[in-house]
Parts: structure tokens; C-alpha cells; sequence
């Protein structure tokens, strides 16, 4: 089914009962749409045999998106998928009794039997999910970017972060991330291993169907820099089909060299250990390829360090 340009079609100034009608709409006409519970939302799109089901924050595709749906519906246009999209409303970690409900039917009811091929995707909070309601889909694909393995503070007592979610239960159905990929066909996971709290997530994930991709300097926002880098598509892509090999996502990775983002947070880091020698060389470097003001600024700051520590010493 060809999509098109038959999205939901607001204005900026729509609002949110108008905008949860539009989609209400568009899943009668081309899947469902379901409320569930207070925090949550379903849409659906058939499309071809390969699923993908994504899992995003409610808020962030009504204010953010262009075209006011769950990521991946671009990808539903251009290459003929179909979609099944979470949105949360809140930083839930979709720890609701109507979510865990709505996957067991999906799976009690055979419907991710009807396709192929099942991808679920999703980055932190979505990651998280991503890789739990996996579990009703065996055989399933996993994307998972810097994914959390639980916030049970019994387990995750060094997580110091996401304290709204801290009193919500991750021990009942659907609860521990790693436990749940036991049947998952394929596990990609991607992180930045000089992040600490993610580098200790990903730690807590084993497993033969377990691919880790490695994202150094990203920290934990790698979705929005492969993004930013104009490589999450092709990515995803390699990741659905079954072909993305750690030597081609690392060839990719090379992006970063051109991603203001990672070139000024790797300054930062270089900044950090005081050593003006190698801020100079890598704001050459910068230079050599690109203006960049804040990276002259550094360099010359750099450079007179230099002279006053040789003229003390």
C-alpha cells in the first residue's frame, strides 16, 4: 500500500483532540488507532509483509515531527512496510497494565504472525521497549539504541537518572530488557561505551543474537546524531534487511567527521584533559576541513597556553 501523501494533515496551530481525531481517521482508514489507558497510543498502517513497530514520547511526535506521526512512516512511503507505532504520553517506559494488555492480545491473536518479517525499534526509553514487547513476537528483529535494561533500583541502583520512573514496577510482565530477547532473531545495539550509565546497561545484555555497535564520543543521544549524520536510514535499512555487518555500520560511522555535534563535543573532551598540545592538532585538523569559529577561538586559547607554560618552565 502506497501511503502517499494521504498523512495526517494539520496545521502548527492544530490541537492535541484535533489532532488525536486526525489520527483516529487515518487508522480507521488504513489500520486501528487505540487509546491505551490514559498514557498511551497505538497506530497501525498495513502496508507490505515486513512490520516494523516503533515506540516513541506522544509529546515529541505532536511537537516535533513534520508530519505529526511516529518516526518510520517515511519509511512506510518509501519502501512499502508496515507500522505499528507506540506513542507514551509521558517518560512512562510504557510500564502500564493497558500496554503489556495490548501486546499480549497482538500475540495471543496472531498478529505479527501475518507478516514476515517483525522489526522493533526504538532509542532509550523506546529501546527499553522495544527490546520487552519483542518478547511477544518470537523470531523477531531488534533495534535497539542505548537501550536501558531496567530501572529497578534493586538491579540498576547506579542509574541516577530518570528519577519519575524510579517508582514504577519493571519486574512484572515484559520487565527485565535482557530476559526478554531470548527469542529475538536478530539484537542490534547500539552505544557509546565511554558513557558510563549506558556502557552499564549494555553490559547487562549477552546473549549469540546480541550484535553491540559501538558508538564512541556519541553519548547517549546516537539516534538524533546518525540522524543528524544522514545514516539512520540506511542503517535501519541494513538492520530490516539482515545485511548491516559491523565493518559497513563502522564505514558509515565515518559521517561523524563531517557532524558539527560530534566535532564540537569531542572538543569538549579534549578540552577536558588539558592537554593544549592535542587541542591544537585536532582544531587543525577541524580547521583544515571546515570553518568553525569556536574552533579558531579554541586553538588560539590553546596555543597561548603553550607559550605561558614554556616561558614558566
Amino acid at each position: 500500500m502506497n501511503l502517499g501523501n494521504e498523512l495526517v494533515d494539520l496545521s502548527e496551530n492544530a490541537s492535541r483532540s484535533e489532532w488525536n481525531s486526525a489520527l483516529k481517521e487515518f487508522g480507521s482508514k488504513y489500520g486501528f488507532f487505540e487509546q491505551l489507558g490514559k498514557d498511551h497510543t497505538a497506530l497501525f498502517a498495513r502496508g507490505g509483509s515486513t512490520l516494523i513497530v516503533t515506540f516513541e514520547n506522544l509529546d515529541h511526535v505532536f511537537e516535533r515531527s513534520e508530519t505529526r506521526l511516529p518516526w518510520g512512516f517515511d519509511f512506510v512511503r518509501s519502501r512499502g512496510w508496515s507500522i505499528l507505532g507506540l506513542m507514551a504520553h509521558d517518560w512512562t517506559w510504557y510500564r502500564d497494565g493497558d500496554v503489556h494488555d495490548f501486546f499480549d492480545r497482538l500475540r495471543d491473536e496472531g498478529f505479527f504472525e501475518g507478516f514476515d518479517r517483525v522489526v522493533f525499534y526504538g532509542a532509550s526509553m523506546g529501546a527499553y521497549a522495544a527490546c520487552v514487547f519483542s518478547s511477544a513476537s518470537p523470531g523477531a528483529t531488534v533495534i535497539a539504541i542505548s537501550p536501558q535494561a531496567t530501572l529497578d533500583r534493586t538491579v540498576a541502583s547506579w542509574e541516577t537518572r530518570y528519577r519519575k520512573v524510579w517508582r514504577r514496577n519493571f519486574n512484572d510482565r515484559y520487565g527485565y530488557a535482557p530476559d526478554m530477547l531470548a527469542d529475538a532473531d536478530q539484537v542490534y545495539m547500539f552505544y557509546d561505551p565511554l558513557a558510563p550509565l549506558d556502557a552499564m546497561h549494555a553490559a547487562l545484555f549477552r546473549g549469540e543474537n546480541i550484535v553491540k555497535l559501538r558508538c564512541r564520543f556519541q553519548g547517549h543521544r546516537i539516534a538524533s546524531a546518525m540522524q543528524g549524520m544522514g545514516i539512520l536510514k540506511p542503517v535501519v535499512e541494513g538492520c530490516v534487511d539482515g545485511t548491516l555487518t559491523s565493518a559497513e555500520f563502522y564505514k558509515l560511522l565515518r559521517k561523524r567527521r563531517e557532524f558539527p555535534r560530534y566535532l564540537k563535543d569531542l572538543l569538549l573532551r579534549i578540552d577536558a584533559m588539558d592537554r593544549p598540545w592535542l587541542t591544537v592538532l585536532y582544531c587543525e585538523y577541524v580547521l583544515s576541513k571546515r570553518r568553525g569559529p569556536a574552533f579558531r577561538k579554541r586553538l588560539n586559547a590553546a596555543k597561548a597556553k603553550i607559550a605561558s607554560r614554556n616561558q614558566n618552565s
